[in-house]
């Protein structure tokens, strides 16, 4: 069974959007497949299971703060290891940020 999640809608980072500019880009997602959305501001990684009419079924594979790339175990109700659907519509290009690891070296 999935959990129900109200995503986010990707505005400019929409992965449909970039899709329609590049169209040779595009695949269907397929199992093994690694997949973004956002979830209250909160990107979520999506490991593909099953890709049914438009939809991907998978589990949270990761959590991830947006502003600092903190990694999470849970947020809201989403937990890593949730079985959730994502529609394509739904997916969302992942912003750049810092790594928590790397931290700038003074001289």
């Amino acid at each position: 069974m999935h959990k129900h999640i109200d995503w986010d809608d990707p505005g400019a980072d929409s992965v449909m959007q970039y899709f329609a500019k590049h169209p040779h880009h595009h695949a269907d997602p397929g199992p093994g497949d690694i997949l973004s959305a956002r979830h209250q501001g909160t990107i979520v990684r999506i490991k593909v299971e099953a890709y049914v009419d438009g939809t991907s079924i998978g589990d949270v594979v990761a959590l991830i703060a947006a502003d600092n790339g903190r990694r999470l175990k849970s947020h809201g109700k989403l937990e890593l290891g949730d079985t959730v659907r994502l529609a394509d519509t739904d997916r969302a290009m992942e912003p750049n940020h810092p790594h928590e690891d790397d931290a700038e070296e003074e001289d």
